[in-house]
């Protein structure tokens, strides 16, 4: 039981962090280029509450990988919709990736602390320990949601930067798949060598990047958390 507690407390707040960042990104960026349906839907908040998914949430704690609940986005609002929704569909993924950098400075910084004399103070060995996990986690969770939402499937945001990109009649033929796209997501993971040759690689390669020598504490935390 207090190893199931001690995985909660590291998970949550990166988790609930990663997640409504990215959502609140959508509908800011929306907002910005004309469309004010998720600030009229108070979705432009930074209470996680408005923005879980119930499955997508338990997946995040179960399998390090989740959703949230979509910000809702009205395209005829937009300005310039076809361009306009290249940017909205970008904004999430670049919230993971600005988190996931600043989850790297503050391991690293940690990190840096740990050889000075402050290091070897008793309050800083109690809690630097928790802080650099939960630091690993936001560090791999926002790099995974970032590296993962710009697969170029709808509903994914690579879908709809892929068919704000494409001509008129290729973008409606992408965008037919979308009542499909969680199942051939699901496909892709699971049935093909997507992740193993593509995904893994590229997420474990900018984690690795973004957290330096502090890498090792990276693979420990996720080790820790799901066993692998």
């Amino acid at each position: 039981m207090e190893t199931i507690i001690s995985k909660i407390a590291i998970m949550l707040v990166p988790a609930l962090l990663a997640i409504t960042m990215h959502e609140v990104a959508h509908g800011y960026v929306a907002e910005r280029f004309g469309d004010p349906t998720a600030r009229l839907l108070g979705r432009l908040t930074l209470n996680p509450l408005r923005h879980l998914d119930p499955i997508g949430t338990i997946a995040i704690f179960i399998f390090g990988f989740g959703w949230a609940r979509p910000v809702p986005v009205n395209a005829g609002n937009l300005r310039r919709p076809k361009r306009d929704m290249i940017w909205v569909a970008l904004a999430g993924p670049t919230a993971n990736l600005l988190l996931a950098i600043f989850s790297a400075l503050l391991l690293r910084g940690l990190g840096l602390l740990e050889t000075t004399s402050v290091g070897r103070m008793d309050l800083f060995l109690t809690i630097a320990k928790p802080l650099r996990m939960m630091a690993g986690f936001s560090l791999y969770i926002n790099v995974l949601l970032g590296v993962f939402n710009l697969v170029p499937l709808p509903p994914l945001d690579g879908g709809r930067i892929l068919t704000g990109i494409l001509p008129e009649k290729q973008a409606k033929m992408v965008n037919r798949l979308e009542p499909f796209g969680f199942i051939l997501i699901l496909f892709l993971v699971f049935f093909t060598d997507l992740w193993s040759l593509v995904l893994g690689p590229l997420i474990n390669g900018l984690v690795i990047m973004f957290a330096g020598s502090q890498a090792g504490l990276v693979k420990q935390a996720i080790t820790f958390l799901f066993g692998h």
